[in-house]
């Protein structure tokens, strides 16, 4: 008994692992606790039959994979959600990266033309930090988490503030930063909010 306890334990961590979940990520999958999970992975207790179902429908194995020994050199699948994470990211990268494409074509194009902006060509890589943070946002919104949202939120209003800085000839710019102080506690206490209404 103790030596299924340990396949089952090596078998669910590594699956885990492998399609790059956390145990309260399995958990919160499986409507158990990461305690749980911990215990089952340090080889403690071993889940019920139908918990092990489950383990094997979510990782696209049978049940009697998850009772069997396995080698190193053997592949060990990965979940359609592990590969639909990673096309998620390649997704975002791409499109964020396509803005620091463009921005980069037209520091090009502006300066081999002549073409000046008052306050610098420069300023077209600045203002690409919050054009590209939409673009993140918009991708985070789809599939990303509540606190992602919210660093991105975060990060898009301070970097829209340094662009009217860097815009604005003023003596007294950081009065201009001044205002992202309240913005960041609305921000930060509207994501507290829907995090408790969602419960």
């Amino acid at each position: 008994m103790d030596e299924l306890k340990i396949i089952i334990a090596t078998n669910i961590a590594s699956l885990r692992k492998n399609n790059g979940m956390t145990q309260a990520e399995l958990a919160e999958k499986l409507c158990y606790s990461d305690k749980a999970i911990s215990k089952w992975e340090r080889g403690e207790s071993i889940p019920d039959v139908t918990i092990l179902k489950q383990v094997a429908d979510l990782f696209s194995v049978t049940v009697d994979y998850l009772l069997s020994w396995h080698d190193g050199n053997e592949a060990i699948p990965a979940t359609r959600d592990a590969q639909s994470k990673k096309n998620r990211l390649l997704i975002t990268a791409i499109s964020s990266g396509s803005v620091w494409l463009i921005v980069t074509a037209l520091f090009i194009i502006f300066s081999i033309s002549g073409i000046r902006i008052n306050a610098g060509n420069w300023m077209v890589f600045i203002c690409a930090a919050p054009v590209s943070l939409t673009v993140l946002l918009v991708f985070t919104s789809i599939w990303g988490t509540k606190k992602i949202r919210a660093l991105i939120v975060s990060l898009l209003m301070w970097s829209i503030l340094l662009c009217i800085c860097f815009a604005v000839k003023t003596p007294k710019i950081w009065l201009i930063l001044i205002i992202g102080v309240p913005a960041q506690i609305i921000i930060l206490l509207s994501f507290g909010i829907g995090r408790r209404i969602g419960k």
